[in-house]
């Protein structure tokens, strides 16, 4: 499976899950096949291969629909197009029988360019609005920017920085949104707590670009975030539908994201305070003191060299030193992607992928594919766990065959590390904290035998590596970029540490609605 922005799939009637996958990125329409039309309907029961594909897959897209004829095709598929561009981007289906897929007809519904039968143009947002969110921002003692994956669609992540730097502000994102913006900008601060709790608590305006509050933002509910009587709230979203939803709002605004920005851009010198810039200057200083305290305490782990084993950490970092600023990573995997997620440090909007909305496994080998096919010409790879990689490992043969040189850096701990760390702390807690792991005969079903991931790839055609020291992974990783096709580089690490990944208890608290 392949994923790119604005092309089309052609699944058979067995794809559901992989629309599924699919559903969670960006617009993108898809074509399945359905048994001749004399079969689809009425249905008589006992059929071979049918099911109700649009009943299936309606939870699972923006929206799906069949053209049972040929002459209708046209006029569906445009349909398809416009609701997948309408508001906030997302997958649509459109299923076609196997006579019509196959046949040959004569047609006189001339093809349209998309201007004819959906929106091109930009939603602009209100200048009055515009206006008023700048007089609010203006006179903020310390004003927030909140940034979520609506800031990834609109390129805008650039313009949202110099935005921050004007009104001297911090930037916070929802997981989804991290890919925006550069890390390493002092006015970004990482998704760890104390600081970002503290951040968010002390802003008594928050911009919030691109972004509904979901769970993995707390619903932008206290203790995590201040009260709406304490924290006025801007809201701009191309999707009037989220807009107050879940936090309650002061200014609502819909329309594009990158406009938007560049209109407050235009508008904030006329409400600016030098007092308040001044202290607002003075507190991110603050900020970014204990963002560089909360760094160097996480990169106190051993050494990314010497003989000894190689730590879940290491791998971000060292692919991090190796890898291009601009170069696609992939994220995908349980503890693997906390460790990664926690270590990776974005430099280029737009150079992150993952499943941040649902989290399922085995999606990233796809998205990494995908990404390397619409970005030839940078590098692309995916740190994923091992039970992420078993999900689909076969898609290797896919790289090989299509000559897609992704390089896949998986973590073995030859076990559901997650699943076990959770089967433990509720087992025995005191256990766990004193010996860090149980016996395995006392948790259920999350270890299993291993599987030698290099040897697999390099089977299917794709270069191999097996890297069990900490010193031998940088040699690995310049030695798969210099094969220039699909590699595998398959990294021992230790089950017990790899289980105790940083952040999990946040992890569970998010579980819970906040205060409980």
């Amino acid at each position: 499976m392949v994923i790119l922005r604005g092309s089309v799939f052609f699944f058979n009637d067995t794809a559901t899950t992989e629309i599924y996958t699919l559903s969670l990125h960006d617009a993108l329409p898809i074509f399945t096949s359905w048994r001749r039309a004399p079969i689809v309907g009425p249905d008589r029961g006992g059929t071979y291969q049918y099911f109700d594909q649009v009943g299936v897959t309606a939870p699972m897209t923006k929206w799906t629909g069949a053209a049972l004829t040929f002459d209708r095709v046209a006029q569906t598929m445009r349909r398809a197009f416009r609701l997948s561009f309408q508001g906030r981007p997302g997958v649509v289906h459109v299923v076609v029988p196997e006579d019509v897929m196959n046949g040959s007809f004569e047609t006189s519904d001339p093809v349209l360019s998309p201007d004819r039968y959906r929106r091109r143009e930009p939603l602009v947002p209100s200048p009055e609005l515009v206006r008023r969110a700048a007089e609010l921002l203006g006179r903020a003692t310390l004003p927030l920017i909140q940034v979520g994956s609506g800031v990834v669609h609109a390129d805008a992540g650039r313009k949202v920085a110099e935005l921050a730097r004007a009104l001297r502000v911090p930037i916070t994102t929802s997981f989804g949104g991290r890919a925006a913006v550069d890390s390493r900008l002092p006015h970004v601060i990482p998704q760890l707590p104390p600081l970002i709790d503290e951040v968010r608590n002390e802003a008594d305006v928050v911009l919030a670009l691109g972004t509904r509050f979901g769970e993995t933002d707390w619903w932008g509910k206290p203790p995590y975030w201040r009260t709406p009587a304490e924290q006025q709230l801007i809201q701009v979203d191309i999707d009037e539908e989220v807009l107050g939803v879940n936090k309650a709002v002061d200014v609502a605004i819909v329309g594009d994201i990158s406009l938007f920005v560049d209109a407050l851009l235009a508008e904030v010198p006329a409400h600016e305070d030098t007092g308040l810039l001044a202290a607002r200057e003075g507190r991110l200083a603050s900020f970014t003191e204990e963002k560089d305290g909360i760094r160097e305490f996480l990169l106190a782990v051993p050494g990314p060299t010497g003989e000894g084993p190689v730590h879940s950490a290491h791998v971000p970092l060292v692919c991090r030193d190796i890898f291009d600023d601009d170069a696609v990573l992939v994220i995908d995997g349980g503890n693997t992607a906390v460790w990664t997620n926690i270590y990776h440090e974005n430099r280029v909007p737009g150079s992150l992928l993952s499943t941040f909305k649902f989290g399922m496994l085995g999606a990233g080998i796809g998205q990494a594919l995908g990404a390397k096919v619409a970005y030839p010409d940078r590098q692309v790879y995916c740190i994923l766990g091992d039970g992420a990689m078993g999900f689909h490992p076969q898609e290797l043969e896919t790289a090989v065959r299509n000559e897609l040189a992704v390089v896949f850096l998986v973590l073995c701990d030859r076990q559901w590390g997650m699943v076990k760390f959770g089967q433990g702390m509720a087992l025995d807690p005191d256990t766990m904290n004193e010996e860090r792991s149980l016996p395995p005969e006392q948790t259920i079903n999350t270890d299993f035998s291993e599987i030698r991931f290099d040897a697999l790839a390099e089977s299917m055609g794709a270069h191999g590596e097996r890297v069990s020291r900490a010193c031998d992974l940088a040699p690995a990783i310049e030695r798969s970029l210099a094969s220039a096709r699909c590699a595998v580089i398959h990294v021992d690490v230790d089950p017990v540490d790899h289980m105790w990944a940083p952040g999990l208890d946040i992890f569970k608290a998010m579980h819970q609605e906040p205060g409980e």
